[in-house]
């Protein structure tokens, strides 16, 4: 289930919410520690803290093959979903669906803790007993989707964002889940913390499984991505040429059609010259 956050997003960017702003040039890389343990502790706390309690909550933890895909989908700098999620090995090598959520608004505005903890506040769209929402309540579900226990997140610099109106030097906000959430069923089962854990470990009333939540990384890269930047190079090298031999022709119908005039000085000196 796929929720457009604009009217969110466009009312929260009015109000600045902290004094520790990024720029173009310090905004976090897929592979800064700080930035992954930041966005896999506000899931998990978040997780961990819904009401009612959750009996069957697992613990996320970092998947850099989701990360890499929020990254690519994230350079594209549109406002819309990425719509390889649904197609198996697109968004991930074993995931199929993943989940997605998105932020956009102002560098001066963006942390991870702040774009997602905007997603959660839908909580206050959502009816557990009765599972209806109103308006949007999407982010939240698929924040504390029971069963999602994998994450990658990526933030990219963006002049513009297409899709997002007159927003400028942006910050465009991804988090990729894994197994994706938010079908029609509630996001997790009502009990006591953990209760349903099966064996595994109760930290912090999240289940914990070392096995599952070790980071694994893999040679996945979004074949997609690949093959639109290799595009973008082939029209390069392409079009590089034509417009070389176009410059050539018309330059040589320049001098065809207007021939250079001969000044007086190279007229004087062609006297000199001859004598």
């Amino acid at each position: 289930m796929v929720m457009d956050t604009r009217l969110g997003i466009m009312i929260f960017s009015i109000f600045p919410l902290c004094n520790c702003s990024y720029t173009k040039d310090t905004l976090p890389k897929i592979t800064n520690e700080d930035f992954i343990k930041e966005c896999v502790d506000i899931h998990n706390k978040l997780r961990s803290s819904v009401s009612p309690k959750a009996s069957n909550m697992l613990k996320m933890s970092w998947d850099p093959d989701l990360a890499k895909t929020a990254r690519a989908w994230a350079k594209r700098c549109e406002f819309k979903h990425n719509i390889y999620l649904d197609t198996a090995k697109m968004a991930h090598p074993t995931f199929n669906p993943v989940g997605e959520n998105m932020w956009t608004g102002s560098l001066g505005q963006f942390t991870p803790t702040v774009a997602i903890q905007m997603w959660y506040d839908e909580v206050k769209n959502y009816d557990y007993q009765t599972q209806k929402c109103t308006g949007v309540c999407g982010h939240y579900t698929q924040v504390v989707w029971a069963n999602s226990y994998k994450i990658g997140c990526a933030v990219q610099f963006c002049p513009k964002v297409k899709g997002f109106g007159a927003l400028s030097n942006g910050a465009h906000f991804l988090c990729d889940y894994g197994p994706a959430g938010n079908y029609p069923t509630r996001p997790y089962k009502k009990g006591n913390a953990c209760s349903d854990c099966r064996g595994e470990k109760c930290v912090k009333k999240l289940c914990e499984n070392p096995s599952r939540d070790e980071v694994k990384g893999t040679n996945f890269h979004p074949v997609w991505e690949i093959f639109e930047r290799n595009r973008k190079l082939s029209l390069t090298l392409t079009l590089g040429p034509l417009f070389i031999i176009l410059f050539a022709i018309v330059v040589s119908l320049i001098k065809h059609y207007y021939p250079r005039q001969v000044t007086s000085e190279e007229l004087k000196s062609k006297r000199n010259n001859t004598g």
